[in-house]
Formats: structure tokens, sequence, C-alpha cells
């Protein structure tokens, strides 16, 4: 972790957030991995266990429809979306990326409500091993930071 992101991480304060978070279980080594840094990034920015709710869906495709029903719920100040799209022979990657990620969006800007994207779209499973451990922890620190810009801009 580089300087900058030490003191903005020890800065962060996610004491009596809710956090809800949607993994997909498609390349499931990979994004329990994902789950496993994002967990321990939330508690270790003050995020209590019994604040953070996880719910697993099958893919990626399905992870903003798991998104958009915990943030009509509007039991959590933040969201995170864990999941693992890897390359392979077909348009069919381009299209789960960015319907995903589409999605993910969406429901951010639709219920106003911050959702860490850490659906990882990778090239090979290598790379995905390679990121995914900072990109769980990264998702938990975007997840604590927006959650609080936002409730300091209402």
């Amino acid at each position: 972790m580089k300087d900058a992101d030490k003191g903005l991480a020890e800065a962060l304060d996610g004491e009596g957030l809710r956090i809800g978070i949607v993994r997909a279980r498609f390349n499931e080594a990979l994004t329990s991995a994902l789950a496993k840094a994002c967990l321990a990034e939330l508690a270790a920015l003050g995020v209590a266990e019994r604040h953070v709710q996880q719910v697993l869906v099958p893919g990626a495709l399905e992870i903003p429809l798991a998104l958009k029903a915990m943030a009509e719920s509007e039991d959590y100040d933040a969201l995170i979306a864990l999941g693992c799209i890897i390359r392979g022979e077909t348009y069919h990657f381009e299209l789960v990326a960015n319907e995903s990620g589409a999605g993910v969006t969406r429901v951010a800007l639709d219920h106003l409500l911050p959702v860490a994207n850490a659906i990882l779209t990778v090239e090979n499973e290598n790379q995905a091993w390679t990121r995914a451990a900072d990109k769980g922890r990264d998702a938990a620190r975007v997840a604590v930071e927006m959650a609080n810009l936002l409730d300091d801009l209402r």
C-alpha cells in the first residue's frame, strides 16, 4: 500500500455503517478471495460484522438485480459488488462485463447509494488472482469513503 493510501485508510471510519455485499458464485474461488479481503478490510475500518450482509448470486449478470433489491430496502449505507469475469473465446465476455458494470452504476445512480464495483474483468485466471486481494480491500475502502461522503453532502 502506498503511503498516501495508508493515510487515507487510517482516516476512513466505518463505525456504524451498514454494508451490503453481493458476490457472484461463478469463479467461486476467486470471488471468495475477493470477499475475504473485503470483509477483513471492512472490519479493519470499524464496520461491525453484524452490520454486513452478504448474498450470493449465480454470476456477474445477476449482481445488479440483487444490488437493486438491497438498495430498495434502504437498510444499507453502501453496497459492494464482487465478481470475476475472465475473457473466453467468444463475445460473451464483453456482454457480461459491459452489462454488469452498467447495471451496478445504474443502481448507484438510481438510488443515490454508493456501490463499490469490484467485479474483476481480466484476460486470464492469473490476472484475476493477482488482483483479487487488492480489489477486495479497495472495494471496502470505496464503500466506506463514499458512504461517509454522501452522509456529509446530505
